[in-house]
């Protein structure tokens, strides 16, 4: 089992930035891609970011595409978000998520793992 906290959520003004972390837990982070979600209310949870475990895999949804960055720290065994420009439509709670299986990264079904999910609040 791997365990994932997320944490660096809050409220910010439209432009604005701020950074998520992810820390993993439990069973070695070794060999899992991970991702972040997002969910607005009433709304269905989105695919925003993901990367493999070496890193050499990236993928971003078009809505974020040029504004977020993804990384992550396998020796702290830690993701991180970098969000820049943030719109009030980036509102939403973000999850982390990780899994060891080689699917479709953009899919929430590939992952096996899900932290709690942190709230961003982007007003305008």
């Amino acid at each position: 089992q791997v365990q994932l906290v997320e944490s660096g959520g809050g409220l910010v003004q439209a432009g604005g930035s701020l950074s998520l972390s992810c820390a993993a837990s439990g069973r070695t982070f070794s060999g899992y891609a991970v991702a972040w979600f997002r969910q607005a209310p009433g709304k269905e949870r989105e695919f925003v970011a993901a990367k493999s475990w070496s890193g050499s895999i990236t993928y971003y949804a078009d809505s974020v595409k040029g504004r977020f960055t993804i990384s992550r720290d396998n020796a702290k065994n830690t993701v991180y978000l970098q969000m820049n420009s943030l719109k009030p439509v980036d509102t939403a709670v973000y999850y982390c998520a990780a899994t060891l299986n080689p699917g479709n990264y953009r899919r929430r079904y590939t992952y096996d793992y899900w932290g709690q999910g942190t709230q961003v609040t982007v007003s305008s």
